[in-house]
This record gives C-alpha cells, sequence and structure tokens, in this order.
C-alpha cells in the first residue's frame, strides 16, 4: 500500500470523527502556544534588560574602596578612604584601554528651590561621566573644566529633579537650588531616560563638579569611587586588568595582598541578569512543556480506543493483503497528522498570544524562530512517540481474532 493510499485513510478516518481528534489535538495547541508564548516573554525580558545595560554604557567598569578586616571585622566599604584624587589622575594619565573616566562622590539630602523641596542626591563628577552613562545635555550646558578646577557651585538636573523642583514649567536654567544649603546654579537639564530594569529612576540625578561636592558639602579629600569606560565592549577584561595593575602599585600592595578596591564591569551584570532570565525562561517553557506531554498522553489513549473501535476493519485490510507495517503506518500516521495539525494551530495562537501580549499589556516580547521550530519539533515528536505503541499494538493483531472482534 503506497503512502497516497495511507494518507487518505488517516485524512478519512479523523474526518469521520471531527469533535474527537480537535479535542485530541487540544492538549497539543495549548502546550505550542503556551512554550512559545512563554518562551516569547522570557527573550523580550531578555532583551529589554540588554538594552537598558547599554543605555547605563555597556563598557562602563566601577571601581569601588575594598572593604578591609580591622581587629576582625570587615568595615564597610563606604567608609574606606583607599580611592584618592591620586589614583584618578594615574588612571587618566596611564590607562590605555580606557575612553573615558570620572571620579565619583555622592550627597544626599534635600534639595530646595523656592517653596519646592525634593529628596535625592547630588553626585560628584568630572565631563567624563557624561559619556561613561550615556547621558546627554538637553537643555542648556555641562559644567566646564574651569568649574571643577574652581570648585564651581553649578549643577546639571535630570527630568525628575526638574519637574519636581519646578512643576510649574519654568525655565530651570539659571535657577538656584540648594542642597545642605548649599546653593548650586543650575546651568542644564539632562534629556530624559526614564527607568532602567531594575526599577531605578536614571532622571533622578544631579550632577555637579567632583571638587565642588567634595569640598562644599562633604569636606572630604577621597573618592567614593571611580567610573570609568572600555574603549571597547571587548577590552573590558583588558581595561580591567590594567586598573588592578595601576591601582595596586599606587597603594604599595605586595604580590601576596589583597586589593583593597573592587572592580566590577557591566558584563558581570549583564551576565548575572541573563543567568537569572534564562532560568526563569526555561523555567517557564518546562511548566508550559508539561501540556505537550499531557497532550501525548491524550493521543495515545484516543489511539487506542481507535484501534479497539476499528479492530475488525484491520483484521480486514490484513486479511485481503494489508502487512503489518500498513497497518503500522497508517496509525501512525493519524497520530503525527494530529499532533502537527494541533502544532499548526498552537503557533498560531502562540503568536497571536505574544502579539496581544506585546502590545495590549505592553510586556517586552520577542518572538525568536528556532522557539517556533522547536515546539512544531516537539510536538511531531510527540506524535510519533506516543502514537507508536498503539499502531504497533494495531499492527500486531492477528487477522483472524481481528475478524472475529465483537
Amino acid at each position: 500500500m503506497n503512502g497516497t493510499n495511507l494518507l487518505k485513510i488517516a485524512f478519512r478516518a479523523l474526518a469521520n470523527n471531527k469533535l474527537r481528534a480537535f479535542l485530541t489535538m487540544l492538549g497539543i495547541i495549548i502546550g505550542v502556544a503556551s512554550v512559545i508564548a512563554m518562551l516569547a516573554i522570557g527573550q523580550g525580558s531578555k532583551r529589554s534588560i540588554q538594552k537598558q545595560i547599554s543605555e547605563m554604557g555597556s563598557n562602563m567598569i566601577m571601581i569601588n574602596p575594598g572593604a578591609e578586616m580591622r581587629g576582625g571585622v570587615r568595615q564597610d566599604p563606604s567608609a574606606m578612604q583607599t580611592l584618592k584624587i591620586e589614583n584618578y589622575n594615574k588612571l587618566k594619565d596611564e590607562c590605555m584601554y580606557v575612553s573615558a573616566i570620572s571620579p565619583n562622590v555622592s550627597s544626599s539630602g534635600q534639595l530646595i528651590a523656592g517653596a519646592n523641596n525634593y529628596p535625592s542626591s547630588v553626585t560628584g563628577c568630572s565631563i567624563d561621566y557624561l559619556t561613561i552613562r550615556q547621558l546627554t545635555v538637553e537643555q542648556g550646558e555641562m559644567f566646564t573644566e574651569n568649574d571643577i578646577r574652581t570648585a564651581a557651585k553649578v549643577c546639571v538636573i535630570g527630568k525628575t529633579i526638574a519637574d519636581n523642583l519646578f512643576p510649574d514649567g519654568t525655565d530651570p536654567i539659571g535657577k538656584v537650588i540648594r542642597c545642605n544649603k548649599i546653593p548650586f546654579r543650575i546651568v542644564g537639564v539632562l534629556k530624559s531616560k526614564g527607568y532602567n530594569s531594575m526599577g531605578m529612576d536614571q532622571d533622578d540625578i544631579v550632577l555637579a563638579p567632583y571638587t565642588t561636592v567634595m569640598k562644599r558639602l562633604l569636606a572630604q579629600t577621597y573618592l567614593s569611587g571611580i567610573f570609568a569606560s572600555a574603549l571597547t565592549e571587548d577590552m573590558t577584561d583588558n581595561a580591567i586588568e590594567e586598573i588592578t595593575t595601576i591601582l595596586r602599585r599606587e597603594h604599595k600592595l605586595k604580590s601576596t595582598d589583597e586589593d583593597d578596591f573592587r572592580i566590577r564591569s557591566q558584563q558581570e551584570l549583564s551576565s548575572m541578569l541573563n543567568t537569572t532570565t534564562d532560568l526563569m525562561t526555561t523555567l517557564l517553557a518546562c511548566i508550559a512543556g508539561i501540556s505537550l506531554v499531557v497532550g501525548g498522553i491524550g493521543i495515545m489513549n484516543i489511539m487506542y480506543v481507535s484501534v479497539t473501535e476499528r479492530t475488525k476493519e484491520i483484521g480486514l485490510r490484513m486479511s485481503v493483503g494489508a502487512r503489518g507495517i500498513d497497518i503500522l503506518s497508517q496509525f501512525l500516521i493519524e497520530s503525527i497528522l494530529i499532533s502537527i495539525t494541533g502544532g499548526l494551530i498552537g503557533v498560531l495562537i502562540g503568536c497571536g498570544a505574544s502579539f496581544i501580549i506585546k502590545n495590549v499589556v505592553h510586556w517586552p516580547v520577542f518572538i525568536q524562530p528556532w522557539s517556533v521550530l522547536l515546539s512544531f519539533a516537539v510536538c511531531t515528536f510527540t506524535g510519533i512517540f506516543f502514537g507508536w505503541y498503539p499502531a504497533k499494538k494495531a499492527a500486531d493483531l492477528d487477522p483472524i481474532e481481528a475478524l472475529r472482534y465483537e
């Protein structure tokens, strides 16, 4: 019996039991649609996180003081004074793999402008901070190197600060705000960046010359940290190695001494978040995949019923010359048709659900072609795997006993 005839017989058998065939497909449909939707949500979240990290500066390197042990007690890193202006200057002059570098000091307090106030912090930095954090001045201008040398009381503010201190829409350029009684003249407003992947408002920011913050707000001579940007993302490890070598030399550390500073890169953060996202995506896909297994069991159950119902038909076909392989192929084709048809419907529903989630719920969603192919391949395998045993049972029936079956 050729394949065309077997296919026609399989189609006719399914057409005679349309509702039963559809109900059998339902498990496959739900499983495939769920897997595609879950993977789309997971991949969308991953891409969203990568985009947010890229916007923060994918080449960014953060250098912070290390936590020392004193009397057997590990100290708070923020209280350490291991990073100095001299370290920043050495790194700026000697680092070959760094494209931009900025000191970092911060003072929190209540910002006041006239009758309005808002709790925030003032970040002391250099001009390179804009490049490192990929910030853009939308109104006015950035403070200058001369402002840094003279510790001028000027600042650049983010959109959130402007909206809260000047709610009536007044142009903030040239206005004075106060932080811990120290006046700062606003020279620029940053372009809005919104919230990042960790829920932090990137527009809640005030930038001032680091010399101003150190002398007038904090009265300290050490840095809270140093931000740098590698020439390219691929050179981040080279930049970290170079920074480590210079800082160890400047801090006169022996080869046996531990670093008294910590260096972190955006790549580490990206890798950690991607690992977490991949784990959650895999978990969601596995949960959705259970539907495919349930659908496969449904196929096996229905094929068993079909074999039982059509025992006399099987005996009749065998008696007129059908071989065991023909009977096996007939029922296996029916099983595969149920799986493939259910898979196609599931793909359409899964893609449609992903589109609705993206445009109605506004979740980040991205459908990768391999997820559709994988779901389709799995449902095809499910049809073969769960349809094989009932088909084999039908092929092994004795034709005489089958003809006698009532």
